[in-house]
């Protein structure tokens, strides 16, 4: 095993070791909500949103974007599970800004290794043999934050599997000062209609 994995593993012994209570949590979210955000490993939205185990539905990806898949889980939160309130937060200096898809594939066409960051974007460190996949997928980047948070809120808002009673939110949380920003065009995209 790696240092990594036996770190985990310590920490998951200490945390199980005092687990109580937190075993008999109901399935259902207990506060009613859901939070779509990214994965960036800065943002802990148990922390910034008060949450404590069971209290919301936490869906994470790169951007913290409205992904088929991102759907198919609040779709599911909502539809099984009750939640009744949806929350869209990305984030100041997000990773998913620092390229494009076409940089991303031209990137994964090079190397799988990873690329390092410097003051001209992303590059690859060697050119080792890649894969020309990465031309097929589409990487959801960010070209302006607050433009993405509210082109999530309104593709969440438009998806024929979503109910429209939902209300959906939408904030850029500032890594620099912990604080979530309101994004007002994507509130009134993501304002409930009727149901």
């Amino acid at each position: 095993m790696s240092a990594t994995t036996d770190a985990v593993l310590a920490a998951n012994a200490a945390y199980a070791a005092d687990f109580g209570a937190k075993g008999d949590l109901p399935l259902p979210p207990g506060r009613g909500f859901l939070i779509l955000t990214c994965m960036d490993a800065r943002l802990d939205p148990a922390r910034f949103a008060g949450l404590a185990e069971g209290d919301a539905h936490v869906v994470r990806n790169a951007g913290g974007r409205a992904t088929d898949d991102a759907i198919r889980s609040l779709v599911i939160s909502h539809k099984l599970l009750g939640t009744r309130e949806w929350f869209v937060i990305h984030h100041t200096d997000c990773g998913m800004e620092y390229f494009t898809d076409q940089q991303m594939a031209d990137l994964l066409a090079g190397s799988l290794d990873t690329a390092e960051l410097t003051d001209a974007g992303f590059r690859n460190t060697a050119e080792t043999g890649g894969s020309a996949e990465g031309r097929y997928l589409r990487w959801h980047t960010i070209a302006d934050q607050a433009q993405s948070v509210v082109d999530d809120v309104a593709r969440i808002r438009a998806h024929p599997l979503v109910n429209p009673a939902i209300p959906i939110h939408g904030y850029i949380y500032d890594v620099k000062t912990g604080r979530l920003v309101d994004v007002p065009a994507a509130h009134r995209a993501g304002a409930p209609r009727g149901g």
